[in-house]
């Protein structure tokens, strides 16, 4: 029987996505996002907040730069993977990341419109891997 490794996220993004194009033409995005969950201790409410490194491929990184920005609130759903790597120093240093397969904005359609004037109703847009445009756009 094999595993199953999926991570489903709703967060605030820390920074607008940063976009880069890899050798063949293959976009990559990634930036940081932030979920915070509030508990009680000692009859008093505390906020935890947790970052996440997330990482989206080829068309959804492109979508990605193009709609999301930081502060927005997304729906994340991918799967989580670490990779090695050596720093500056030769040392090697190890990294979590959430590899993306979709994302939907969440909050008001205005927020993520050009134009404000189409209204504030609240409403989802979903991006699965693989798009290369979103849905009613």
């Amino acid at each position: 029987m094999s595993g199953i490794n999926k991570v489903i996220l709703v967060g605030h993004l820390g920074k607008d996505p940063e976009l880069r194009t890899l050798d063949g033409g293959i976009s990559v995005t990634s930036f940081p996002l932030a979920t915070s969950e509030t508990y009680n201790k000692d009859g008093r409410k505390v906020e935890q907040t947790e970052w996440h490194n997330i990482v989206m491929w080829r068309g959804l990184a492109d979508m990605a730069a193009k709609f999301l920005q930081k502060g927005k609130l997304v729906y994340i759903e991918g799967k989580l993977r670490t990779r090695s790597f050596e720093d500056r120093d030769g040392v090697k240093k190890y990294t979590t990341e959430v590899v993306a397969e979709n994302f939907t904005m969440l909050g008001r359609k205005s927020d993520f419109d050009a134009d404000n004037s189409k209204g504030s109703k609240d409403e989802a847009v979903n991006f699965v891997d693989g798009d290369t445009l979103p849905p009613a756009y």
